[in-house]
């Protein structure tokens, strides 16, 4: 992977605190903040919610208050300037596919770094994207993992 200042890149994050180093290291690699894409992945509604059954809850208003929120998120921790993208659906393939839709040079991933049966009943985002993506994957493992 060449070093130089990336043209995009994608940083998937869950509001973990693991996501602000995430996102600062994506921002330090990228050529301006702007080429930073700041990626949230919603779960696909479940058709026997209770806000899908009283049909209060829909994609587009969840999309809305992610990105609120996400904002408020970047915000609370003074980053500026990069893009904010909410998707729906599983968050492995998802960021895979929005890196090669924006032809990414590098996708920053933020680990939670489980091990053993946590890992198992989990599964791991960043084993998918590292699986799937055609471009560079750079995975931060936090060292306070347990």
């Amino acid at each position: 992977m060449s070093w130089q200042a990336k043209q995009c890149v994608v940083v998937p994050i869950d509001f973990s605190e693991s996501a602000v180093p995430a996102i600062r290291e994506g921002l330090s690699m990228a050529k301006s903040p702007d080429c930073v894409h700041v990626v949230h992945v919603l779960a696909d509604l479940d058709s026997v919610s209770p806000g899908v059954l009283f049909g209060n809850v829909t994609d587009d208003t969840r999309k809305t208050a992610a990105e609120k929120y996400t904002r408020e998120f970047l915000s609370k921790h003074a980053i500026e300037g990069v893009n904010v993208s909410i998707l729906i659906g599983d968050p492995g393939t998802r960021v895979v596919d929005f890196a090669k839709k924006k032809n990414a040079d590098l996708i920053m991933v933020p680990s939670h770094g489980y091990h053993g049966v946590k890992h198992l009943l989990l599964g791991s985002v960043a084993e998918r994207i590292i699986r799937y993506a055609n471009c560079a994957v750079y995975v931060l493992r936090r060292h306070d993992a347990e």
